[in-house]
């Protein structure tokens, strides 16, 4: 609970800056209160009453910080020094008001709400610990209540006994008592919502602060958030480059999904391809989140591509096709496979003034394929992808799963692009899991009311064959069979003038976890049993 450090760098000035605002709107409104009450009871009397002046003070005070703070930047201490001042003044010159004002008009009360004004704005506007606002909460209260006891020590009783009745059988000091503990019991009330206020503001803040600097990287806004962490953008601090940051938080820090999250930057920079998303760093905030940096890329994903203009040119379908597939056969030749190809994780992005260009995106359900690898931190018997592009040995047999699981499901995203649909809908899970078991897929041409090349139509057919032996058997050969399918090039010439036509039906994002398409991870372990 309690601040450990003095704030220092970007911190002090924010401090500085909250405690002046602290001090311009709580002194301001005390004073706007001020003149209500001379406007409503206007009078000399009004005007030179001690609770008036005190009143009046109390506000001057909070508005000194306003004075004391400005110009150029002070050292913790002062500022620390400033708050602590006009904020015990305040306070001080607040409850004095209260032993002016009549009994009969509750000054008790008057006090407490007074109080709890200043003290909430504080609580909302300058960065405080929970420790420090209880101890200044707690001084407020303690002089709130001695000083309220003894100015009603000083109240005619028997005066007041023979108009309530009720009061005859009561000492001065059982009333005195009575009438301070129950301003001291609201003041307890909302002094402890000063000190919740603190609490969650001021760890909000430490929680922001810790993620705003990751290692070099300073952080600028979030992109999106996904099932394995968060995205922003943030920018190299030395380079000035703009960068993605993936962070785990810490309320999913448990140390299987950490050593997962890990387990997927280390995999993940293993792969140089082009069409790969780079990933530049990674490391551990000081107080133990992980995070790494990648390339920031500036696109849409294929899923956007058609939900914005449905079913796409051939030639860019080969094109598409073709750079996810190279990235693809990068990843099985080191022993990797992706398991959750999708539209929604392939992006066309423009790069160095070239259009079109792919990157492949979220290895987070990657999986080993080498003998001898570490075990898995995926669950083991667990169906892992997404429904629409999940291939049938992924729900039959997912320890079986292999490269050419990856090729059902890019032959499923192909698919996707010629017919703009998927192979399969249903309205269920468990629908849609049966029809790519049991159900063969109507060809895309059908689906696209237009031409498409016999090999090319053939090839994304194949990749959905059921049996994985009836498929393209690595993504290499899936290459060799595009290159020779018939498909026109796709030429920049060609992408310019698309996305001068279209453009403005597709949503560009920058590179964020998608929560459609989602991702499921089913146990089936019930089938040991």
């Amino acid at each position: 609970m309690g601040e450990t450090t003095e704030p220092t760098g970007d911190a002090l000035p924010f401090l500085q800056r909250r405690v002046r605002w602290f001090g311009l709107v709580s002194g301001t409104m005390v004073l706007a209160f001020y003149l209500y009450r001379l406007v409503s009871a206007w009078s000399d009397e009004t005007l030179w009453h001690p609770s008036m002046w005190t009143h009046a003070a109390a506000g001057v005070s909070l508005l000194s910080m306003w004075l004391a703070l400005g110009g150029a930047q002070h050292g913790a201490r002062w500022v620390r020094a400033v708050e602590t001042a006009g904020l015990s003044l305040a306070s001080t010159l607040l409850v004095m008001m209260g032993t002016y004002i009549p009994l009969i008009a509750q000054p008790g009360l008057i006090v407490v709400m007074a109080l709890a004004i200043v003290h909430l704005a504080r609580a909302i506007y300058v960065p405080s610990s929970a420790r420090r606002t209880l101890v200044l909460s707690a001084l407020a209260g303690v002089a709130m209540v001695v000083v309220m006891f003894e100015a009603i020590l000083r109240v005619d009783l028997k005066g007041l006994q023979a108009i309530v009745p009720e009061l005859r059988d009561m000492s001065q000091v059982s009333f005195a008592s009575a009438l301070a503990m129950e301003s001291g019991a609201w003041w307890l009330l909302f002094g402890s919502l000063a000190v919740a206020a603190s609490q969650v503001i001021y760890g909000l803040r430490k929680q922001v602060g810790s993620i705003r600097a990751l290692g070099q990287y300073h952080i600028e806004a979030e992109l999106g958030a996904g099932g394995m962490g968060i995205v922003y953008r943030a920018r190299h601090a030395l380079l000035r480059r703009e960068t993605a940051v993936k962070l785990l938080p810490p309320e999913r820090a448990g140390q299987a999904t950490l050593q997962r999250f890990e387990r997927e930057v280390k995999l993940t920079a293993r792969l140089k391809h082009p069409n790969t998303v780079t990933v530049y760093d990674y490391g551990r905030t000081p107080d133990g989140m992980f995070y790494y940096a990648m390339e920031l890329l500036e696109g849409a994903t294929l899923e956007q591509l058609v939900r914005g203009s449905g079913a796409q040119p051939v030639a860019r379908v080969a094109h598409v096709l073709a750079q996810a597939a190279g990235a693809l056969a990068e990843a099985h030749e080191l022993g990797l496979i992706h398991r959750d190809v999708k539209p929604a994780n392939i992006m066309l992005c423009n790069q160095g003034g070239q259009m079109d260009v792919v990157k492949v995106l979220d290895f987070g359900l990657v999986k080993e394929m080498k003998k001898g690898a570490s075990p898995q931190l995926t669950q083991e018997d667990a169906i892992t992808g997404t429904p629409l592009y999940i291939s049938p040995e992924a729900l039959t047999n997912p320890e079986a799963v292999d490269a050419r699981s990856d090729l059902y499901a890019l032959g499923a995203v192909g698919y996707y692009l010629l017919a703009g649909d998927d192979v399969f809908r249903g309205e269920s899970l468990i629908e849609v899991c049966s029809k790519h078991l049991l159900e063969q897929p109507e060809p895309p041409s059908v689906r696209r009311g237009g031409d498409i090349p016999k090999a090319l139509e053939q090839l994304v057919l194949d990749c959905l064959a059921k049996k994985p032996e009836q498929r393209p058997q690595t993504a290499r050969d899936f290459l060799e069979r595009l290159a020779s399918a018939g498909a026109e090039p796709w030429t920049a010439r060609q992408a310019e003038a698309w996305w001068r036509e279209h453009g403005a039906g597709v949503r560009i994002a920058s590179l964020a976890p998608t929560a459609t398409g989602r991702t499921i991870q089913v146990d089936l372990g019930w089938r040991k049993s």
